[in-house]
């Protein structure tokens, strides 16, 4: 084939490549029918590598860069890492690493330094794309590497192209910092994500296998938003929706919890290598995954969601539920009602002094809310769901930014396990009994943070709620709570907190099993590992709160869940108030906790 030639089809291989790619990253993030499409963009991607690799050379001459071929790669990894998160699939996030790890090592990029303005941006692209990847695969290393490389690419190209304002890349190295630095302020002793050789408790199995409702539901779909002024974020994945979705997918064969180094084994990662890692012939020196594990729920992320864009996604999730599945669904977001009127603008002298009048009566009203029930004589008022809420928008937003109780009552004629972390939550314990047709189970966040120590004001922005915290990490929750660090103490002291922490979950999974009062709702889904392991670990934060000393009403402090665990699992049960003792005296903290020595 001579050199026009394959230059000439060279180019209409990549017009082509790009075509199909822009359709697949226009296409909503959400729903099952849209597999057909990657299979298309993948297939003239693959038609455009191996073509690219087998006239390298005549490419080479006829003007092909070698960062051409990394924007290529690059896509492909970009591509299957839009996969991953449409399906959770944990096979696409490493297709998706093993190509932006090998254009890193390749350096396709770095020919182009301080000559090529578009090949720097794309360059900068593929670094943030990678920062991303490395973040969800959980390669604290790599993103400390790539967000030092990403700070010096960017203070380089400020000095190469001073013509050109690099003010939104001085802004996403602000993220990753701010996110790396609030995520590693307390050492994970062990893994997010569920890890089979740490959560799965031998002396429940048995009780498990024999475990039976009427119906039992199984947990595949979960929708996480998240909406907080100045909270921290990488991208579109806020520091809660990420301890979210890493503790609801499972941790590959323990190698990312590991005490000391292991053998290389070949059986990781379910790697299909008649896809294109195999065409970049690239593979990791690590054991990624477990085919024997069952595959992720798939997670359906929002970020910063209106209300009609949550709710359009929430009816499109419900519509392809099966009928025997449950949906999760976590929101995390300020509430109202005082915020709206702080926000509303001020058109007169009037309308100011009637804003802050109503802005005092309805604080005053919020502030009685606390004890109050939403309950006339029994019965819940209409009025009930639609008066606090969840504040889905911007300063100065209006009603159109609410999200009420009220709202997700039409989708529980699906089953739905129902985390609210806001301090307006118990608004949100109204959907118990108003079902249309299966029962909600409910976790409900403290109304207020508990901290040894709360002079920072912005605590909360910069670690992420502590009621997430608490289900997704809780021994780093306690931790942090008390001001305790684990970076600098020794490691022994807290292998045997995460001890005792194991054995009472256990303990208490075992009770919640055999318990003959458990209520219809928990145990539909207590048989899935996931929903089972959240309840475990709120059993463990509400009493944590619960046994806090405080010198004010408990109430905003503690969470709730509805309808009612079973009260051997209560906060002022023998076993769960042994397992608080036991891991504040072993940590030292006793002194802040008022429990019975029974």
């Amino acid at each position: 084939m001579a050199e026009e030639d394959v230059s000439s089809n060279f180019r209409v291989l990549v017009e082509n490549a790009d075509r199909k790619y822009a359709r697949v990253r226009d296409l909503p993030a959400f729903g099952r029918a849209q597999s057909h499409y990657f299979h298309k963009v993948f297939k003239a991607y693959m038609k455009l590598w191996n073509f690219q690799q087998s006239h390298r050379s005549k490419l080479v001459e006829s003007g092909l860069n070698r960062w051409e071929i990394g924007e290529i790669a690059s896509r492909i990894g970009q591509l299957y890492f839009s996969q991953y998160m449409r399906t959770s699939e944990a096979r696409f996030l490493l297709e998706a690493y093993v190509f932006y790890d090998a254009i890193l090592r390749r350096r396709y990029f770095e020919e182009a330094h301080g000559k090529d303005l578009g090949a720097r941006s794309k360059e900068l692209r593929f670094y943030a794309r990678f920062l991303l990847v490395s973040l969800i695969v959980d390669r604290k290393e790599v993103v400390m590497h790539l967000s030092e490389k990403l700070r010096g690419l960017v203070d380089e190209s400020k000095s190469n192209f001073r013509e050109t304002n690099f003010k939104e890349w001085k802004l996403v190295v602000q993220e990753i910092t701010r996110f790396i630095n609030s995520d590693t302020n307390l050492t994970y002793a062990r893994p997010l994500r569920y890890c089979a050789t740490l959560d799965y408790y031998p002396a429940s199995q048995t009780y498990l296998a024999r475990f039976h409702a009427k119906k039992l539901f199984k947990f595949r779909d979960a929708l996480l938003a998240s909406y907080h002024r100045n909270e921290v974020k990488y991208a579109e994945v806020t520091l809660d929706t990420y301890r979210m979705m890493q503790c609801l997918e499972w941790e590959p064969s323990g190698s990312f919890y590991q005490k000391r180094p292991v053998e290389t084994k070949e059986n990781g990662f379910v790697v299909d290598h008649t896809l294109t890692s195999g065409l970049i012939d690239m593979k990791l020196a690590a054991d990624m995954a477990d085919p024997s594990l069952p595959p992720n729920p798939r997670k359906a992320i929002l970020y910063r969601p209106t209300v009609s864009h949550l709710l359009a996604v929430l009816a499109m999730i419900c519509d392809e539920l099966s009928p025997e599945s449950v949906l999760l669904i976590y929101l995390s977001a300020s509430g109202g009602p005082a915020r709206d009127n702080v926000a509303q603008p001020e058109n007169s002298v009037g309308s100011s002094r009637t804003s802050k009048s109503k802005l005092l009566a309805r604080a005053s009203q919020e502030q009685k809310s606390y004890k109050s029930e939403p309950h006339s004589n029994g019965q819940k008022l209409s009025g009930d769901y639609y008066d606090d809420h969840l504040w889905l928008g911007p300063r100065g937003g209006s009603g159109l930014n609410n999200l009420y109780p009220g709202d997700l009552i039409p989708f529980t004629r699906k089953p739905l396990f129902l985390i609210i972390d806001s301090d307006t939550s118990r608004a949100f314990k109204v959907l118990n009994g108003a079902e249309r047709g299966e029962p909600v189970a409910l976790l409900l966040s403290p109304l207020k943070p508990s901290l040894e120590n709360p002079s920072a004001d912005d605590t909360l922005a910069l670690n992420g709620s502590q009621f997430t915290f608490f289900l997704t990490a809780p021994l780093q929750a306690f931790c942090q709570m008390l001001g305790l660090s684990n970076s600098d103490a020794d490691p022994e002291v807290y292998d045997e907190a995460e001890s005792i922490l194991s054995a009472s979950f256990s303990e208490w999974e075992t009770i919640l099993l055999t318990s003959r009062v458990l209520n219809l709702v928990w145990a539909q889904v207590l048989p899935d590992p996931f929903l089972r392991r959240l309840i475990l670990r709120f059993i463990f934060c509400r009493c944590v709160l619960t046994s806090l000393s405080r010198t004010e009403d408990n109430d905003p402090y503690l969470p709730q869940c509805h309808p009612n665990l079973p009260d051997s699992v209560s906060p002022v049960s023998k076993p769960v108030q042994s397992c608080v003792q036991r891991l504040a005296d072993h940590l030292g903290v006793a002194k802040s906790f008022h429990l019975n020595k029974a």
